[in-house]
């Protein structure tokens, strides 16, 4: 697609030699005498770039660039003149001039001008998708699922994120509490500012002070310069702090009061460092019980869970799985560039049978490893984990003592590969111990796609 560009001048003779020299760069091109024209070319053609004679017969082209970027501040604009002076320069730019420059005496800068602005509008342009993306990712129309728990878990977190008050994210690991921290984040009066994660389980307690509340050099070995902590970083932001059961009691306390009064001490100081944070926690523990064992603080319980959001079980959302699970397919095939577009009956039902210990992280890693290994455009219930297959020995509906010859062929399929397994791949022994013949065996392997 060819750059659009749009040359003002009323010296005729100067603009069709501009259009004739742009002409050859590749570029599409428009031309206007005057102020009342171009504005006309722009509410009708999408410009990139407007090369624009300062004196025109109907206005000012200082004055122009102003109208041009309050109605397209997209469109960059370069300014040429036959006689420069300081004043009108600085008011161009502060009217939104890509660059002002003196006609005869600048003529060689201009295509390089050109392209320069045309660069700069694609990379405003490329942030602006960018942008728009991030804000679809993090919204709640991103959060799949339309089950009875998931859709109350979103409605409470919709209700709270306009609010500053402090949110408690539970459940399981896996069920997508950073999901719903950036969500609330990018939907609440701080979505501008910095929204900063934290798994406080990755750090010793060392270094999780200090990555939280920051140091001053000296403060300890290796502290060669001062340092801001995660809390100063977020100031009128977002603190996500994920696995909080996992915190130092000890630290703990220095959270209560940051809650409480927006103030912490960095390591190794004795002044008073204050931050605007909105604090979003999360944990897969029993609070109850950590309080109990006396590895939590109760005080700080109750005023992190004044707003708590459960966020359910993937096995408590069995008809989610099916939306979830064709959510991944598209992702990793786009990303491998297969052409995989559904999932078939049978593998969809063993999907719906598994328990699901690892939620919708466990999901995304087997729709992710079906990509990978299936040959079909449907994943089908061979490239599934052998240990989900096994959940199609006895489908929903069958009589246990009856099963299917596709059951039967599961069963064969999971019953050599664990012996391939227990001989480490060596294919004679397997077949003596299945006491088939060595081509049974890899006429078995290349039907069920099975691997040493």
């Amino acid at each position: 697609m060819l750059n659009k560009i749009l040359v003002i001048d009323d010296e005729e003779k100067l603009r069709s030699l501009l259009v004739r020299i742009l002409k050859l760069e590749n570029f599409e091109l428009y031309q206007a005498a005057d102020c009342r024209s171009a504005l006309k070319i722009l509410d009708q053609q999408s410009v990139d770039v407007v090369l624009c004679d300062v004196k025109l017969p109907d206005g000012n082209g200082v004055d122009l660039t102003l109208t041009i970027k309050q109605k397209l501040p997209g469109i960059e604009v370069i300014l040429l003149t036959a006689y420069g002076n300081i004043q009108d320069g600085v008011q161009a730019i502060k009217n939104g001039a890509f660059d002002y420059i003196i006609k005869g005496d600048d003529n060689n800068k201009i295509i390089p001008l050109i392209h320069r602005a045309i660069e700069k509008r694609s990379l405003e342009n490329r942030v602006v998708v960018l942008e728009a993306q991030l804000e679809k990712k993090y919204s709640f129309e991103g959060i799949l699922g339309n089950s009875k728990s998931i859709t109350e878990a979103i409605n409470l977190a919709q209700k709270v994120a306009p609010t500053d008050a402090t949110v408690l994210l539970t459940g399981e690991t896996g069920t997508g509490k950073e999901v719903f921290a950036n969500a609330i984040h990018q939907n609440s009066s701080r979505k501008n500012k910095n929204f900063v994660a934290i798994n406080c389980s990755a750090f010793s307690h060392d270094l999780l002070e200090s990555e939280m509340f920051g140091h001053l050099a000296g403060s300890f070995t290796g502290a060669l310069k001062d340092k801001k902590g995660l809390f100063e970083e977020a100031n009128q932001g977002t603190i996500f702090l994920d696995e909080l059961g996992e915190l130092p009691i000890d630290l703990q306390a220095k959270l209560l009061r940051v809650l409480e009064s927006g103030e912490f001490m960095k390591v190794g100081s004795s002044k008073v460092t204050k931050a605007d944070v909105r604090v979003i926690a999360a944990s897969n523990r029993d609070f109850k019980k950590e309080i109990a064992a006396g590895h939590f603080r109760e005080d700080l319980y109750y005023r992190l869970s004044a707003f708590e959001i459960h966020l359910p079980p993937l096995r408590e959302r069995v008809k989610d799985i099916e939306q979830l699970s064709l959510f991944f397919l598209k992702m990793f095939s786009d990303k491998t560039n297969k052409k995989i577009h559904s999932i078939t009956k049978e593998a969809l039902h063993v999907l719906k049978l598994h328990n699901w210990p690892g939620n919708i992280r466990e999901l995304k890693n087997v729709m992710e490893r079906s990509v990978i290994l299936e040959g079909s455009d449907s994943v089908t219930l061979r490239s599934l984990p052998i240990e989900l297959q096994s959940n199609a020995l006895n489908p929903s509906g069958e009589d246990n003592n009856t099963l299917s010859a596709f059951s039967m062929a599961s069963a064969e399929k999971i019953h050599i590969q664990k012996v391939l397994n227990y001989t480490s791949g060596n294919k004679a022994e397997t077949a003596r111990l299945l006491n088939i013949g060595l081509a049974t065996l890899y006429r078995k392997m290349d039907e069920y796609n099975l691997s040493t």
